[in-house]
């Protein structure tokens, strides 16, 4: 029992932390609280549907595509034109995107929930200490490793990364030293793009639906993860996210049946003492550009 919510925490704590850090990493870079993130994921989900057919690796593929499409687009379109406006303006314009582009799938090609049928390699599981572990829970695992290693190598190891990083500290000064503001805040945007198309495929194969509504509650938990565990420092962000699954995880397992309704409540109360305690989060990142 003990070995069993272990693992569905840890499964469910992988899947929040990868939520997370494409919300804090626009933040950190541009200030920029992008409530279009959950849209973005909605898209990538959208090719699971749309590839139903065809092998899983082929939605994969197309969900990267369509998200990182997309999500350069917000940028060019929307978000360019403002960049020197102040965070208030740039929130709403994010709102504005959220409700665009959620609008556009629900009149097109989401304008109800539709199933996904379940992959069945994904369905298969295998007793391990007598502790049931499904392939889900090990794709989901593997793909959110790898992403946030992933992440992790390119921000400490590549030319791009540490261009990320140094905008993300002082993005003024930074572009004084020679760095491509537009190219930069295009590659975060791509970023976003790829984590949240691996979400939106993590939580089709969890859910089996997918609806033009669906980006709203995973928004919610990157945004709550990411103020948790720090909103400008992408360890902290991933560290808020894996903390907040693995609570939702316990609390399903462990509170008795007639206070499974009130699981939400037991969590966000605990997220408010943690926030009252440390306002900055877990681990405080370094300020970012407010305009």
């Amino acid at each position: 029992m003990i070995l069993q919510t272990l693992v569905d925490m840890v499964g469910l704590g992988a899947t929040y932390a990868l939520l997370t850090i494409g919300i804090a990493l626009l933040f950190g870079i541009l200030g920029l609280m992008n409530f279009a993130y959950g849209e973005i994921i909605m898209i990538g989900a959208f090719s699971m549907l749309l590839f139903k057919d065809l092998p899983w690796i082929v939605g994969v593929i197309g969900a990267v595509i369509f998200a990182v499409v997309v999500s350069v687009l917000t940028e060019r379109l929307a978000f360019r034109p403002l960049r020197n406006a102040d965070p208030v303006t740039l929130m709403i314009a994010s709102f504005a995107v959220s409700l665009a582009l959620q609008s556009v799938v629900r009149m097109t090609v989401l304008p109800r929930t539709q199933g996904v049928p379940p992959q069945p390699f994904l369905t298969q599981s295998f007793s391990l200490f007598g502790t049931r572990i499904t392939m889900l829970q090990i794709v989901t695992i593997v793909l959110c490793g790898v992403m946030l290693i992933g992440l992790a190598l390119l921000m400490k190891k590549t030319p791009l990364g540490i261009q990320l990083r140094a905008a993300a500290e002082n993005f003024t000064i930074a572009k004084t030293l020679g760095v491509k503001g537009s190219f930069v805040i295009m590659s975060a945007f791509a970023i976003t793009g790829v984590l949240a198309a691996i979400s939106g495929v993590i939580l089709v194969a969890r859910q089996g639906a997918v609806s033009a509504e669906m980006g709203l509650s995973p928004l919610l938990i990157g945004v709550v993860g990411a103020v948790v565990g720090g909103m400008s420092n992408l360890k902290g962000a991933a560290l808020g996210g894996f903390l907040l699954g693995m609570g939702t995880a316990a609390l399903e397992a462990m509170l008795p049946t007639d206070l499974i309704a009130f699981r939400d409540a037991f969590l966000y109360a605990a997220v408010i003492g943690i926030l009252v305690i440390r306002p900055q989060g877990l681990l405080s990142g370094t300020k970012v550009r407010t305009s």
